[in-house]
Formats: structure tokens, sequence, C-alpha cells
């Protein structure tokens, strides 16, 4: 895997030029003397000279600053989440005895550099500056005198990508957003004037590169009360601290919007919750974040997220109350104010647990919901989230402990990172009204979050373009010669077929012994004679052919079967019954007795331990599969989710998954296990069952659309008899009667014994007005016993409707 840059190496300048200031309005209403100051990363980067310009009028800047983006400074991080900002500053004239020159500002602008990221070496962009409150820009814009707002004209560049072309394919951008509390607690408002102004703090900790995490911190959380609900398509803010120019916090292009809520990932989605959750996203009090924090992820950042995600499903977000900045001294005033005099202690600590396992599902990129809030326990951190480690308490201790000669605690590992267990922050005492646990109850506090990808963690398998019409994908064939058909015909096949196999094992036995027969040879005697009959077994089942042969025959002894079930006259001999009956039973038992050893040869032949001992996921996927022939659903299911502890990305898990809700009516549950498989870029062991079963659903739900697309990719990769008949009823029921008929006709040719595919072709054929091949396709499906009674009804209903296809008409 080529690696990112270290810190030794070279580091890449990235420069900035303001070409252009555009429509800009000053103090003064003729010209204005300005300049603009570049910002990054809490760096000034250098002024413009200063320039006088005509009001309303454009001004050539021409002004290049740099920095140097490597790991040890100004990293790609800090460029995922920290834009450029531009402030034009306006040169005030002199007064009389005035020493020096006053400025003002007129507004920012904010420049994102995320195209470098995109492997961009260089890109232009025409930016909105945004005016100061009090500026002339904002009177024009309230006044509506301003048509065109003040813009400026701006180019970056790099000399080379940031990102090799490896490196730009295997990074990743982690894109976290906190917008809104909702229904927040009373007590989190405090009585007006006694004490300093509050503000809420979100906070997170996420992988970077395999070496560090990174505590995502999002301030400023203010308190709203109710009274309407937060407008959709509002913009997103950077996470940066205050700004001089209030228009400048926002994103640029970039919104939230929202969802219903049935689409949603976390919890307070069912139907009784909504009430409550409109009630509360209307009228009650919240605190609004509206914060986006991009994150860049390295290949072994991405990787390490997937394989935490994995590990715990359940990520921990903590919020807490903090005093404004300004409202106290700092230093350990301020750390007292937050974490309390034992320093284990955050004002209102609460957590919310954001399920991230959907991010592993293939193609998937986005978790958002509405997740409920809990007062936070080291405990249940520990037990929910597997963490030992409160980000929140050690962000806020760490400076602290550094002016006393301590180092701070690290939370910059994706290792487990051994730590002191702090006492919990809310333990002991009666459990009052205002106590966390009651607060959070009581409430029903809940915080919305979405955490988008720029990638999928885990691909999803891309479609292939599917056949435009179902007789694309029926092979061609040469018209069928006129032969015999019947029983007569099946049983000289199979004498046939016999002659064949005796030939080839005698062709074996001489291999072995030389020729059978000499003249003048005497005959063997029996020991002789059964010695080398069973030497000639084991070489017939060591080479392979002695399952060759019973597969070669098995085809001709299916066919006399179906032959015989095909007679249209019921036997008169109970004697004759009973010996069809018992030949038939031998014959199931028989291939049922294969089916079983093959099955117990897939599990013997994995690896059923791992290289450093105890079970591996094999053997719980191979044990889940001889639970499932046992109808042991249970077990079977335990035995699964011990296989997805190691193989949360294996096909065959979720596929036995999915086999599993089938056999126990649990549909839905099937749909989505199945649909989950076949998304996986490797395919399941056998997609047969799975290409079935999930048709099979989606024809009983009424999605016909989906389920003609599941059995065309079925008729594709594995065509069967019922795959073609799975096709020709989903394309029936769209009414795509000649695409039906089509797949109804590839079904009969593979199996002219089904009863079902005979019903749909004289379905197909009454719609159709086609008379005779009406009636003669529904006598051959009475004949083989159609079991399907809404077919059998629904065929009736359209025979009386049409008037003919019954042959009792």
């Amino acid at each position: 895997m080529e690696q990112f840059r270290g810190v030794g190496d070279k580091a890449t300048l990235v420069k900035i030029t303001v070409l252009r200031g555009n429509n800009l309005r000053g103090n003064k209403a003729e010209s204005i003397l300005n300049y603009v100051r570049a910002e990054f990363n809490g760096i000034v980067l250098g002024d413009s000279q200063k320039l006088d310009a005509a009001v309303d009028q454009g001004v050539d800047y021409n002004f290049t600053c740099s920095f140097e983006c490597s790991d040890a400074a100004h990293t790609l991080d800090d460029m995922a989440h920290k834009p450029v900002i531009l402030t034009v500053i306006e040169v005030l004239p002199k007064e009389k005895k005035q020493k020096e020159e006053k400025t003002a500002v007129i507004g920012q602008a904010i420049v994102d550099l995320l195209p470098l990221l995109h492997g961009q070496v260089s890109f232009f962009s025409t930016v909105l500056l945004h005016p100061t409150p009090g500026s002339p820009a904002e009177a024009a814009s309230q006044e509506g005198s301003c048509k065109v707002g003040p813009t400026l004209d701006v180019t970056v560049c790099v000399p080379e990508p940031l990102l090799s072309g490896v490196q730009l394919s295997d990074s990743n951008l982690l894109k976290v957003t906190v917008e809104t509390a909702y229904s927040v607690p009373e007590v989190w408002n405090p009585v007006s004037g006694s004490g300093p102004l509050s503000s809420y703090v979100a906070a997170l900790q996420v992988p970077l590169t395999a070496e560090k995490e990174q505590v995502l911190m999002f301030s400023n959380g203010l308190l709203k009360v109710g009274g309407e609900s937060e407008p959709m398509g509002r913009p997103r803010k950077w996470p940066l601290g205050p700004l001089l120019a209030p228009g400048a916090q926002f994103i640029p292009g970039v919104s939230m919007d929202g969802e219903p809520i049935e689409m949603e990932d976390g919890d307070l989605t069912s139907i009784e919750d909504r009430d409550f959750r409109k009630e509360a996203e209307t009228n009650k009090k919240r605190v609004s974040w509206d914060t986006e924090r991009r994150c860049f992820l390295d290949a072994d950042g991405a990787a390490c997220l997937t394989r935490r995600i994995a590990e715990s499903r359940l990520w921990p977000v903590e919020v807490m109350r903090s005093p404004q900045v300004g409202a106290t001294k700092g230093g350990k005033d301020l750390i007292k104010s937050l974490l309390g005099e034992d320093e284990t202690q955050l004002s209102f600590h609460g957590v919310a647990y954001v399920d991230m396992a959907p991010l592993l599902y293939p193609g998937a990129r986005r978790v958002r919901g509405a997740y409920r809030l809990y007062p936070f326990y080291d405990s249940d951190l520990l037990v929910k989230a597997k963490r030992n480690i409160s980000v929140l308490r050690e962000s806020i201790r760490a400076p602290a402990t550094q002016g006393r000669g301590r180092a701070p605690s690290s939370v910059g590992s994706c290792k487990a990172v051994p730590s002191k267990m702090f006492d919990g922050g809310h333990k002991g005492g009666k459990d009052t009204k205002e106590s966390p646990k009651r607060m959070y109850a009581d409430s029903r506090t809940y915080i919305i979050i979405e955490i988008a990808l720029e990638k999928s963690l885990v691909p999803k398998r891309s479609r292939e373009e599917l056949a435009k019409r179902v007789m694309e994908l029926i092979p061609p064939r040469a018209p069928l010669p006129r032969r015999p058909a019947g029983a007569e015909r099946a049983v000289q096949e199979y004498q046939a077929q016999i002659a064949s196999v005796a030939g080839q094992v005698l062709e074996q036995y001489q291999q072995l012994f030389g020729p059978a027969f000499l003249p003048g040879e005497k005959p063997l005697d029996p020991t002789s004679q059964e010695q080398r009959k069973t030497k000639l077994l084991g070489e017939l089942n060591y080479s392979g052919k002695y399952f060759a042969f019973k597969e070669q025959i098995k085809y001709s002894v299916v066919r006399i079967v179906r032959e015989k079930m095909l007679r249209t006259e019921a036997f008169s001999d109970p004697e004759q019954l009973q010996a069809f009956l018992s030949q038939l039973y031998v014959f199931l038992v028989d291939e049922m007795h294969v089916a079983l050893n093959k099955m117990a040869q897939r599990a013997l032949a994995q690896e059923l331990l791992c290289p450093g001992g105890g079970l591996s996921s094999s053997y719980h996927l191979a044990l889940a599969r001889l639970q499932l022939l046992r109808a042991e659903y249970g077990s079977a299911e335990s035995s699964l989710k011990e296989a997805l502890n190691d193989s949360f990305q294996d096909p065959d898990v979720w596929a036995l998954f999915g086999h599993i809700h089938h056999l126990t009516g649990e549909f839905g549950k099937a749909q989505e296990c199945y649909e989950r498989t076949l998304d996986f870029v490797t395919d399941a062991t056998d997609t047969h069952p799975i290409y079935l079963r999930l048709g099979s659903i989606y024809l009983q739900e009424g999605e016909f659309q989906r389920a003609k697309t599941t059995y065309l990719r079925a008729c594709k990769s594995s065509p069967s008899c019922l795959t073609w008949l799975g096709l020709g009823i989903a394309c029936y029921r769209l009414g795509e009667l000649t695409e039906a008929e089509d797949a109804l006709t590839e079904a009969n040719i593979l199996n002219n014994g089904n009863a079902e595919v005979w019903g749909y072709l004289s379905l197909v054929c009454l719609q159709t007005g086609r008379r005779l091949e009406a009636e003669q396709s529904y006598k051959y499906a009475l004949k083989l016993n159609l079991q399907k009674e809404a077919v059998i009804r629904e065929i009736k209903a359209l025979q009386d409707h049409v008037g003919f296809g019954n042959p009792c008409f």
C-alpha cells in the first residue's frame, strides 16, 4: 500500500491569489481605500497592498500568499475542515491630530480548499464577500439598493497533486454533522441573572490514521425557545470560532435537508413517536449546532474505521453545558466550572449512542437519525461502546494537567487505550427530579446526528446491464427433431445410459486387471471376484468416476419418474401404486443421502480453527449450516452471530441469515439479508436459492419490477425452470405478455412437468386470444395437479370472461 507523506517528507506549497474585488462599498460615497488579509488555520498569511477604488467598481488586487501543507503543520485534515478566510479592510481617512490610521472591516469571504483533496492542482472561484454588521455593504443589502453583492475572484493552486492516484483512490472523507438536540430538559436553561450565559458542546472521537484518533468538538450550541420548526434547507456551519461576518460561518453550497422519519437510522422512528417528535420539533426548547466537521482519512484510517465499527457498532457522542467564551477568567476557574470540584463531574453530561453498523452495508455512505440522550455513566460506556474514556472529560482535563507537569491522557490510538477508570460523573445521591437519570428520561431528549462518507467503506457490486428483452437471455437452439416421447423414450434413454456406464466400468476393469475374459482361462473363484470388485469400487470412488456415473444415470431416473407422474389415469392396482411409491421413496432418500454427504464434505474442507487458536468464523458458519439442516433455527442464528464477529463482510453469513428468516416466515428480514448478500462485490457460495427466494418475496409483496430484475439476474447467472418461471410471472403481472410467454416457454423447455408453468401459459394464451393453446395448457396444468388455488381461480375467472379455454364449455 502506498504510504502518505510523513513529517520528514517535502511539504507542498499551497498558493492563494486574490485577483479582484467586485462591487465593493465603503464609508465614503465616492471611493474606498482598502486591502485584503488572508488567514488559514489561525495564522495570518499576509496582507495585500492598499488600493483605492471607486465605489461599486472593481479593484485588481493580484495578491498572492501561501502556506505549506505537511504532516507537521497545515495537514490534509486541516484543509478538509478549515477554509481560507479573506477579510477586506477599509482604511478610514485620518482626522486632525490622529497619529494612527483607523480601519473598518467591510466583509469576509470563505475559500473552501476541498477541490485540492479531490486531486485538482488548481481551481478558480468567485466567493461572496459577507458584510459585517453595520457596514455600508450590509446597509445597502438591507435597503435593496445593491442588486449585485460584493465578491472576490480567487485562484488556488499547488505545484503537484496533494495525493497520488493510489492515495486518492484509497483515502476517504468523513463528514460528521451535529444538527439539533430537541426536547431538552428545563434545567438546561439557567435562571435569568443566576449565572454566566451558557453554550453546549458535543464531542466524539474518530480515527484519522492507524496511529491517530481525533476528538471532534462541536462548540457553541445555542439554546433556543420553541414556537416554530427549524427551517429545512438551512446551511451548515464551519467548525470555527465566531467570525466577524456572521454570513461567513456557513459552508457554501451545503445545506441540511430533512427526510421522512421512517427513512432515518436512529431511535424514535415508530409511528407512536411521530406525534411526540412533531411537538418537540415545533414547540419545545432545543439546542442548535448545525455544524459539519470534515475529516480526511488516509487508507489506514478508513480501514481502522471499518474495523472499529465491526468491533463495536455503537459510537458515543457526548454532550455537556459550558460557559460561553469570556464568561469566566479561564485557567483553573474555567476547569472548575466545567468539571466541578472533584474534577470528575461535567455539567449535564449526557451521551447518545449512534449505531454505525449501517455504514458496513455494501455501498452505504450515510447514517442519520434522532438518537436518544442518556446520562453519562462510565459503566454504560464500557458495556455499550467498549470504551473506558470520556473524550469530553479528557479534553478538558488535558490543559489543566499539562500546567502541573502531568501529561494528558492519550485519546489518539486506534487500539485500546489503557486509562484510569474515572468515577461516574453522576454516582450516588437520591434520584431527584433534577438528577440526570430523571432529567433525560422525563424530557425524552434526543439529538439529530448525521455521519456521512464520500466513499462507502464496503464496496457495492456494480449492477451489470441487464438484457432489454427476455429473448436476449435465451440461448439459440436448433429445432428439436421428432422423437419418441413419454415414458417409453425415458426408459430407452435410461437403458442407453446404463450401457454407456457399463462400457466405461468395463474399460476401468481392464485397466486394472487386464482382459475380463480370455479363451481357456478358468473362472475366478468367489473370493478373488470379491477382492477385484472391492478394488474396482475403491478406484472408481477415488477417481470420482463413481459419482460421475451416478449423476449420469440420475437424470435418466428422474425423467422416468417424471414421465410416470404425468400419466393421466389413476393406479387401478394398489400393489402397483405401492411399488411405484416405494421406488420413488428409495430414489428420493438416496438423493437426500448424497446431498447430505456433499454438505458434510463443505464443512470438512474448511479451516475450522483460527491460526492463533480458538474457533474461526468458518467453524461457526459450517455449524450454522448443519443446524439449519436440522431445523434448529435458534441455534443456527446464534452460530451466525458468532461468525459475524470475525466476518462482517462475508456474503455467506448474510445469505444463511436470510434462509433462516425465510424458513421461519420472517420474510421482511429475509429480504433485507438477501439484498445485502447480493450487494457484496463477492458472490455467495450459492446464489441460486437467494435469487429464487428474494424474487418470490417481491412477487408476494407486489413489487413486480424488482421481482423481474431479480429473476433476470438469476436467469443470467444460473438459469433453471424456476428462475424462468419467476421471470414469466413477473412479466405477466407487469402486463408484458410477449416477455412473459418467452420466459414461460423457456421454463417449459427445461422442465415440461411443472404445473405452474402450464397454468401461466394458459393465462397468457387467454389474454392473447389463442383458444386451442389456452385449452391445451389448461389441460396439462390439471393433469400435473396444479396446487396453486389462486392461479386456478384466476384461470377460471379469465376463462369465464373471454368465453373459451375450458374443455367443459
